[in-house]
């Protein structure tokens, strides 16, 4: 077997094509999970192994235990970024988990705030283009997301200035229009009060607190391809997972 979870430790491993079958939908919310025994038979691991396999989806959201049911699938209640949609279009080919959908509200080129200037590496009043979106579940609002690029990628990809939905999200349109590949980003999180116009947006009072996140794209010339901030829907948490081993 090749590929990124190749040289993760068979349990690992193993958690992780789980998880992937449940971030494709091929295992639905309420779904037995794979038993110690399906494990230890299709993976060819000892039944040590197999055991942890459902610890590890347990405790990242994955799976839950049932009594009288036993350990099915379930989707982890955090929220999901734009780092995280960027990893789910290239691995699913789909930047969206099951239950998730997309509103755009606005796509249009505007001169860019001192903000805005600093972090393109443009001059203020430059312009850029600029997308809004709104990401909903069942339970509402996930986040409103901003999205500044340079305008010449809206020169190069006009469907960056529609509201239509893009067939690749903004990641894969600009790669397939110009060959420039999002290879690092930079993440700053933080707490901001809500703008006014976004205020209703995110059925948040305006001035109220919120969490935010700034994710700011390169590259591989090195180059700023995109800059974005989300605002958190009520409710809403962070949540990343770390290998340490």
């Amino acid at each position: 077997m090749s590929g990124p979870t190749s040289a993760l430790p068979p349990y690992r491993r193993i958690a992780a094509q789980i998880k992937g079958q449940i971030e494709r939908g091929e295992l639905d919310p309420g779904d037995r999970i794979p038993s110690v025994r399906d494990i230890v038979r299709d993976e060819g691991v000892s039944v040590a192994t197999a055991t942890r396999v459902a610890g590890v989806l347990r405790a990242e959201g994955y799976a839950e235990t049932i009594q009288g049911i036993g350990t099915v699938a379930r989707m982890p209640s955090k929220i999901t970024t734009g780092p995280d949609r960027l990893q789910l279009q290239r691995t699913t080919g789909t930047g969206f988990r099951p239950g998730e959908r997309v509103e755009i509200v606005s796509a249009d080129v505007v001169p860019a705030d001192a903000e805005v200037a600093d972090a393109l590496g443009v001059d203020e009043g430059v312009p850029v283009v600029q997308r809004r979106r709104r990401y909903l579940d069942e339970d509402g609002v996930i986040a409103l997301s901003t999205s500044w690029l340079p305008g010449e990628l809206g020169e190069a990809a006009p469907e960056l200035t529609s509201t239509g939905p893009l067939p690749k999200m903004t990641f894969g349109l600009i790669e397939d229009r110009t060959g420039r590949r999002a290879v690092k980003r930079r993440d700053v999180v933080a707490i901001r009060a809500v703008p006014e116009d976004l205020a209703p947006l995110l059925d948040l009072e305006a001035g109220s607190l919120a969490l935010t996140m700034a994710n700011t794209y390169w590259d591989q010339y090195g180059q700023v391809t995109e800059f974005a901030r989300d605002f958190m829907g009520p409710d809403r948490e962070l949540a990343a997972d770390y290998d340490l081993e």
